[in-house]
């Protein structure tokens, strides 16, 4: 540095750190120490559980040059402030970088929650130390996550399958998503039929439901156990298909009249404003983005100084907030849909941080969305406009609704007409909060009757016999998940948003239409776990685990003695160490359900070395790693062993060496073989259409096109896909070229197409930035695989490979990228 500056800030972003510059003097310089700087070693435990569970830690590789870069900066300093996240990860980073730097000038804490003038301006005048029981709390966590993570990951890899995990949060996770789908699984469909009557009172017509029949009710699907699919109360009324439709036929002429009509007013309440578990659950649903994306898009809007922190679990919102957000409601909406006091909000997490806030829009001033459309866009916009919405919200006045209801009735049967009318909009004039049930109301949603009058006759239009089938309880969102882990007190606001996206890149959950569907690899893990780790997938002890590291961060109990009786027992509790001590049965852990084909013959479903696999008197048959374990049925089974057996289809015959052509399935789709020659099909290539010439065409690659630049150029189906090579370049062939019908001269065109170095190859497309709208791509360059969106390339880490990316890592890579600036050009000296 040139100039010296005289005070040293370190915050764990570089856009954070480039925010913060805009607010600051020129004696201020702010370092990022880019997340954090170290951690325990990869490569073993990195516990000394006999010296009082020290750990080891290391400093990351890549952050080497990080600390060089900080340290120098210190040089000149005359104070050192440490500003990183408020949280208890934050907490920890400081003190490690305290610990590595080991700062002989005077050091403060730095604390702010937005990124505004004022907000650090008084930050600067309530500097602190290190919390020592934050840090304390994060370390025992970080102790507990990786003995779960390593010891109980070994006795998974060892007795059911390699490279299979264990977590305090995520195995929990996972049981609450594979007990669903047992449920699922056991539930029997119950069928019931409904009728709708269409009547009219004069010309208008509205819609009413069969409620009651004589003095019975008429059974609906709130009345069936989800389950079970039984009848879940009594003296009900089962619709059959025969019953409905001769009632549907007999009553159109019967003399119908309005025997009551109820009109009730009811008030709606706004909710409060956001934390970061009902953010990432409204992200999911409103914006149909996963909780990470959520997430990372809160982190640029609060690191660029337009919201609040974006990890808390506190509703309450600050006097200057709730002044800010009463001021915009009077000017926008006027003094009615203002409450006479402001609205304060209860919470109800257990042990919330009160002193934090909920995500806001940053200042006291709020910045309404159309002011920032030339600053922000995308994503960020949409996520900043229903922050701010559901803020302006929660200080609004409550919606009031009437609700009528009117029973149609001819003396015997009886049918319900509901209607709703919005008198009085409040808060829903703002904001609607979403739902996870596809068919359910919104909140703002108006359902108009005419006006009825008791003992009023109507005319009866039309009576619809509807089969109806009972539904198993749904599968979990991310969104639903997370809410549920969170009335269960399980995991915390830093952890959801990792823990969400976790269980799907280990294959532990495939999300399908939003839907998180567990694997049979998960139902493994879960059922290991819950023979001899009982306690790690026990909803309640994980509960009890989080209150307990919320007592250390509140010095409430000693970190020590905590995890003394967490690994050697106390109480009633054996202790880990004892779990991890006792003898596995490894062919009982790999067998993990027993069931049947159609005939009844016994089917066992097995892990093994390649996956899940049925077997039955010695056949096997491997199940797709994406199979819906609710699927699995006596039918099914039968299908597969069938399908197994069956004669593989033959083509006709190979020239090159005479044997017969075989369409074939195996683990990674359709193949052709013939003899020892073997070839996947073409991406999108439908089996079924594939025909003899098509298969010597794809079992004669690699081919040459002809000559160019006096090199083959040769076509071939690899890895990653077709395509063509001619001496050091590669290039991927896509649609709608065809690599059997390439020519030699559109091969030259691809060879020389511009925007490809000529040792980077396209291995594939993963998608569309939603933010940006720029495609990303997955590529293979000199140095090895990297993904980019155009703009930024960033490298995938060691032990990635490129089939285990999906958009949601590269667009995080690519961010991480970004954070840290352009790469520094290495330059070499020539030699005279």
């Amino acid at each position: 540095m040139n100039n010296k500056s005289e005070h040293l800030i370190i915050v764990e972003s570089p856009s954070k750190a480039k925010t913060l510059k805009r607010f600051l003097g020129q004696n201020y310089n702010v370092e990022a120490s880019v997340g954090h700087v170290r951690d325990l070693p990869k490569s073993d435990l990195g516990i000394d559980i006999d010296n009082g569970f020290t750990p080891k830690y290391v400093v990351s590789p890549d952050k080497k040059k990080v600390i060089a870069s900080i340290k120098k900066a210190m040089d000149g300093a005359s104070e050192l402030y440490i500003a990183t996240d408020p949280d208890r990860e934050g907490e920890a980073i400081a003190w490690h970088l305290l610990q590595i730097l080991k700062p002989s000038i005077p050091v403060k804490r730095l604390v702010f929650h937005e990124i505004t003038q004022k907000a650090i301006t008084e930050a600067f005048s309530h500097t602190r130390t290190i919390d020592e029981n934050l840090v304390s709390a994060q370390e025992t966590r970080r102790i507990l996550d990786r003995m779960f993570g390593f010891l109980v990951s070994e006795k998974l890899w060892y007795n059911v399958k390699s490279r299979l995990s264990a977590g305090r949060v995520q195995s929990p996770a996972i049981k609450i998503i594979v007990d669903r789908e047992k449920l699922r699984a056991a539930f029997i469909e119950s069928e019931y039929w409904r009728i709708t009557g269409t009547f009219l009172n004069g010309d208008d017509p509205f819609s009413t439901i069969l409620i009651s029949v004589g003095d019975q009710k008429v059974a609906r699907g709130k009345d069936f156990d989800n389950t079970t699919g039984k009848l879940s109360v009594k003296n009900r009324l089962i619709l059959t298909e025969t019953l409905a439709k001769k009632f549907s036929t007999d009553w159109l002429a019967h003399d119908w009249k309005v025997q009551s009509v109820v009109q009730k007013p009811a008030v709606s309440h706004p909710s409060p404003p956001f934390i970061t578990s009902t953010l990432q659950q409204e992200g999911v649903r409103k914006l149909h983005l996963s909780s990470k994306q959520v997430m990372s898009t809160a982190q640029h809007l609060y690191e660029g100084g337009y919201i609040t922190y974006m990890r808390t679990d506190s509703v309450n919102l600050s006097s200057e907030a709730i002044s800010g957000a009463r001021a915009i409601i009077a000017e926008k909406f006027g003094g009615d849909y203002l409450p006479k006091a402001p609205r304060h909000y209860k919470n109800k997490v257990k042990n919330a941080q009160e002193a934090h806030e909920a995500i806001r829009p940053a200042g006291s001033v709020f910045r309404s969305p159309e002011e920032l459309q030339g600053e922000l866009s995308g994503l960020e916009l949409k996520l900043y406009q229903m922050i701010w919405n559901r803020t302006i919200a929660s200080q609004m006045a409550s919606a009031q609704l009437l609700a009528t209801t009117a029973l149609i009735s001819d003396g015997n049967a009886i049918f319900e007409a509901r209607g709703k009318i919005i008198q009085f909009h409040g808060y829903l004039k703002v904001y609607v909060s979403g739902t996870d049930e596809s068919n359910a109301a919104r909140e703002d949603q108006e359902t108009l009757l005419p006006k009825l009058i008791n003992g009023q006759p109507v005319d009866c239009k039309a009576l619809d016999p509807t089969r109806q089938a009972t539904k198993p309880a749904p599968r979990y969102t991310e969104a639903s998940l997370v809410k549920e882990m969170e009335s269960l007190g399980i995991g915390r606001p830093s952890t959801y948003a990792s823990i969400m996206e976790l269980i799907q890149k280990r294959g532990y959950a495939n999300k399908v239409k939003g839907a998180l569907i567990p694997t049979f690899t998960a139902y493994a893990v879960v059922q290991f776990l819950e023979q001899y780790f009982t306690d790690l997938v026990d909803l309640q002890f994980t509960a009890w685990l989080e209150d307990q590291l919320d007592s250390i961060s509140l010095a409430e109990m000693n970190a020590g003695k905590f995890l003394n009786g967490f690994y050697f027992g106390q109480n009633e509790h054996l202790g880990l160490k004892a779990e991890l001590d006792q003898e596995y049965d490894k062919n009982l852990s790999r067998q993990i359900l027993e069931t049947s084909d159609k005939d009844g013959n016994p089917v066992s479903l097995k892990i093994g070395r390649y996956g899940i696999y049925l077997q039955n008197d010695g056949q096997n048959v491997t199940l797709p790693e994406d199979f819906v374990p609710s699927e699995l049925t006596p039918v099914s089974v039968t299908d597969m062993f069938i399908h197994k057996n069956a004669e593989p289809e033959i083509l006709g015959t190979f020239p090159e060496n005479g044997e017969s052509i075989q369409l074939l399935n195996g683990r990674f789709g359709h193949y052709l073989k013939a003899g020892d020659k073997m070839k996947s099909l073409l991406p999108e290539m439908d089996p079924e259409s594939v025909s003899h010439e098509m298969a010597i065409q794809l079992l004669s690659l690699p081919k040459s096109l002809g000559k160019h630049d006096g090199n083959d150029v040769m076509a071939d189906l690899g890895r990653y896909g077709p395509y063509i090579k001619c001496g050091s370049v590669n290039r991927k062939v896509m649609p709608p070229d065809n690599l059997l019908a390439l020519t030699l001269e559109r091969a030259v065109e691809l060879l020389n197409a511009s925007g490809q170095s000529s040792a980077t190859q396209t291995l594939k497309v993963l998608g569309n930035d939603p933010a940006s709208g720029d495609q990303v791509e997955l590529k293979s360059g000199r140095y090895g695989d990297y993904v980019t969106d155009g703009k930024v390339n960033a490298t995938l880490p060691k032990g990635t490979t490129g089939d285990q990316v999906t958009l949601e890592d590269a667009l995080t890579l690519i961010q991480a990228r970004r954070e840290k600036g352009p790469a520094k050009r290495r330059f070499t000296r020539k030699k005279k």
